[in-house]
């Protein structure tokens, strides 16, 4: 069977994973209390010591579910498995609740289910990237040239918490797509919600051993992380998280030099031009800045406008963040946005706000404190580059208004950042919007809308720096590989 065909196959199966995802996994996270276990060699299987650790609701502090937390050996049992599948999977077709775990609010636990049915429509027609090339070399006269796409083989991949479907789908979807297997590790915080995708591929016939999910304790990820990269079956490696995590998985694989993509934070700023239309701007910014609480790499967080509409827009954006209470949504009726994931969380974000409050920063909206893990919107004045409000992701319920008089001001402010991922511009000179734009440094320049955006078909990325590098595309689960057809040679023999 040609590569085409296996494309294709592989291509049907993504189609038949999307029409079961909603349905059967909300079924699914209904259960109390359920244990997850890993997945392994198309096995469910606890951990070989049978050890476990607690999934437990960020808002309750009760305890949801139990994960098998993976041992050395479970590790090293998931990679052999993406190993041995990968000798046959590369050629062969493949016929042969998010809720309680992170507390995320309804619409965007729709978000996380809704979004991935699109994404497994959209990955499966990458497979028309796959197929050969043939050429004529330009080195050999009378030499043909076969271009062709190969898998890589294994792929360790690790996905985080606060989309946990639709970023674990991302994460294995094109790598299998391509022919590769893949090992993957679930968050410690969400491990049910990306055990059910594991499931759901098993019951569309994934063959077993192609896709692995292990999770792991916090306090054994570290090492068990360390000693996965290091493993000379896996091939690459894909992580979406923090910038910090980020860094730290890539000294890793230096060592080794294992290739990476990386999908990681963001700083996102807003330039807002003195054209625009305030109120249409003011939502969109305070939206992108609070989907989620800003537990959203894409979250605004810069607003950078111009000096004729500051006030106005400053307004307009401390209404809308003074009437959107946070609290815990599902017992509060008062409450229109979630709280933070957890405690620590919502320590680190408040030290952010002290921070920069005593190196000259105001608050215009927030008391800079906490119940639990709910803190309310913030937004701030005079926060200087340099500071970490400025230069660090909080994750978090803030934003940063900045005045500016230029447009060449704008452009410097909005570049200075190590983060390269999202970036809003508002204008009603979409001519003048147009030239502008790609003097932003960032993956996304949103016109007029939104940071909180990107297209299916190419996915979320950053230009590198605390953002992250590389692209969940075929490109990047593939090699290209030639294969050069000579012409018989002449051979002139001398006595």
């Amino acid at each position: 069977m040609n590569s085409e065909m296996h494309v294709m196959f592989r291509r049907i199966a993504l189609n038949k994973i999307i029409h079961r995802t909603i349905a059967e996994s909300r079924i699914r996270m209904s259960e109390a209390n359920p244990f997850t276990p890993l997945f392994v060699n198309g096995q469910k299987v606890p951990s070989s010591d049978n050890k476990t650790f607690d999934v437990v609701n960020p808002y309750s502090h009760s305890v949801v579910g139990r994960a098998a937390s993976a041992t050395s050996a479970d590790c090293l049992a998931a990679i052999d498995a993406a190993h041995a599948a990968f000798k046959t999977w590369e050629h062969s077709p493949l016929q042969q609740l998010y809720e309680e775990e992170t507390a995320a609010p309804a619409d965007f636990c729709m978000y996380n289910w809704g979004s991935s049915q699109q994404f497994l429509r959209d990955t499966a027609k990458l497979g028309d990237l796959l197929g050969e090339e043939r050429t004529a070399s330009d080195r050999a006269p009378g030499s043909e040239v076969l271009v062709q796409r190969r898998a890589m083989g294994v792929i360790f991949s690790i996905a985080p918490w606060n989309a946990p479907v639709a970023l674990a789908l991302r994460a294995i979807a094109v790598p299998i797509l391509c022919g590769n297997t893949v090992v993957l590790k679930s968050s410690e915080l969400s491990p049910r919600s990306q055990f059910i995708v594991a499931d759901l591929f098993q019951e569309a016939r994934l063959p077993a051993g192609v896709l692995n999910l292990v999770s792991v304790s916090r306090e054994d990820s570290p090492a068990l992380t360390a000693e996965i990269i290091t493993h000379p079956f896996v091939r690459k490696i894909n992580f979406t998280g923090s910038d910090r995590v980020g860094r730290i998985i890539a000294g890793e694989a230096a060592k080794y030099l294992r290739p990476c993509v990386f999908e990681l934070g963001g700083k996102a700023p807003a330039i807002v031009l003195g054209d625009v239309d305030i109120d249409v701007a003011a939502k969109g910014i305070v939206s992108g800045a609070l989907v989620y609480l800003g537990q959203v790499c894409m979250s605004t967080s810069r607003v950078l406008v111009q000096r004729g509409v500051s006030d106005a827009l400053t307004e307009k954006i401390c209404g809308l963040c003074k009437s959107l209470k946070a609290g815990d949504l599902y017992t509060d009726p008062t409450a229109k946005i979630s709280a933070l994931f957890s405690e620590p969380s919502a320590d680190n974000v408040l030290s952010m706000f002290r921070e920069a409050i005593g190196e000259g920063a105001q608050v215009l909206v927030g008391d800079v404190t906490r119940d639990g893990s709910v803190i309310q919107p913030h937004v701030f004045t005079g926060v200087k580059p340099g500071t970490r409000l400025w230069e660090r992701e909080a994750f978090g319920p803030e934003l940063s208004i900045t005045t500016f008089d230029t447009i060449d001001e704008a452009i410097e402010l909005a570049n200075m950042s190590d983060y390269t991922l999202s970036s809003s511009l508002w204008t009603s000179d979409l001519g003048a919007a147009e030239k502008l734009a790609p003097r932003i440094r960032t993956g996304y320049t949103n016109i007029n809308g939104s940071t909180i955006h990107s297209e299916s078909f190419l996915g979320l990325f950053g230009l590198g720096g605390s953002s992250g590098y590389g692209r969940f595309s075929t490109e990047d689960f593939t090699d290209r590989r030639l294969v050069v057809f000579h012409p018989p040679p002449q051979y002139h023999l001398t006595s």
